[in-house]
């Protein structure tokens, strides 16, 4: 009797590819972006990829989100913060990790029903708003806040993939960030599934919010629900701080490990003014870092000290990890 991944794979196998076709027809142009040089499309390869979803407080998660127009997504009555660990191994940027903290989302003029926005993801416009997003280099920070508007800011950050975990741990002025731990499924659990994924991430930036699109195709191992395994300690910079009050559950909805993930992000995005009722809760809005933020930024690839992992307790430990790749 054939397993339910055996009958998902060649499914999924024939899904199409979700990366547009002007990406491709791109393929081999060259750009030179706010002084950075792509060639497009603007891609990673054999980056490997760690994701966890928590459920959280909806309410809560609401009042974190800026402006009018997003609402958290809706699932069992919960709202749910994902973390999204990327080691980019290979970019026109150099080498880098990105530590995504992140609440899923839908965008619109109306609330969206529960668990329909992952069957119509561009009906719902579902996505994630990124609350902190911190990355190994300068030049990293540079194109991704001042191309497309995310929040990224530099901090001591490391990837640890062991035979029975990945882990990554942020550290920001001597200040825990976060640390994210999942347990890999054991042989021979692991799905390995064909994954072809499209998300997209809404980010505030002088006063405005900004989409923009990635799209991953990669091999992954997935656990929902009861076999789902992860540990999240959320630390006390500034960027976490929001975080801290949304009720994060311990038990994940879900945890994913792409060991070898190719993705593109697409040089296509959006912006839109954020907006309130009066003129001064509008000024009141958290909007994200302003334009001086990035315009004395320099493109440099060098990475800060690794964090120190000592000061997690549990934590998993390779001295070979973090630091310059």
């Amino acid at each position: 009797m054939k397993t339910l991944t055996q009958l998902v794979t060649p499914l999924l196998k024939l899904m199409p590819s979700p990366v547009p076709r002007r990406q491709e027809r791109l393929r081999g142009q060259h750009a030179f972006a706010d002084g950075i040089k792509y060639v497009m499309p603007v891609n990673s390869d054999d980056s490997p990829v760690l994701m966890a979803a928590f459920p959280i407080n909806k309410r809560a998660a609401a009042a974190v989100l800026p402006g009018t127009e997003m609402r958290p997504f809706s699932l069992g009555g919960k709202g749910l913060l994902v973390v999204t660990v990327v080691n980019y191994k290979s970019t026109d940027i150099g080498k880098y990790i990105e530590y995504s903290l992140a609440i899923a989302i839908t965008h619109g003029s109306r609330p969206a029903p529960p668990i329909l926005p992952l069957l119509f993801q561009r009906t719902f416009k579902l996505g994630q708003f990124v609350v902190d997003l911190p990355v190994s280099t300068e030049v990293s920070v540079k194109g991704g806040k001042g191309i497309w508007g995310m929040p990224k800011h530099q901090a001591n950050l490391d990837f640890v993939v062991t035979d029975s975990t990945v882990s990554a741990l942020y550290e920001k002025d001597g200040k825990l960030g976060c640390y994210i731990e999942i347990e890999r499924p054991a042989a021979p659990s692991p799905l390995a599934l064909p994954l072809k994924l499209a998300a997209s991430n809404y980010c505030v930036f002088r006063n405005m919010l900004w989409k923009s699109d990635i799209y991953f195709e990669a091999i992954g191992d997935i656990a929902l629900g009861a076999q789902a395994k992860a540990r999240l300690i959320l630390g006390d910079v500034p960027g976490v701080e929001p975080l801290k009050e949304l009720q994060v559950e311990t038990k994940p909805v879900f945890t994913a490990w792409l060991p070898q993930a190719h993705g593109i992000l697409d040089d296509h995005y959006e912006a839109w003014f954020l907006t309130a009722p009066t003129p001064l809760e509008a000024a009141a809005l958290q909007g994200g870092d302003m334009l001086d933020s990035v315009t004395d930024l320099g493109q440099s690839q060098e990475w800060l000290a690794p964090p120190d992992r000592s000061r997690v307790p549990g934590a998993v430990s390779n001295p070979h990890a973090g630091g310059t790749p």
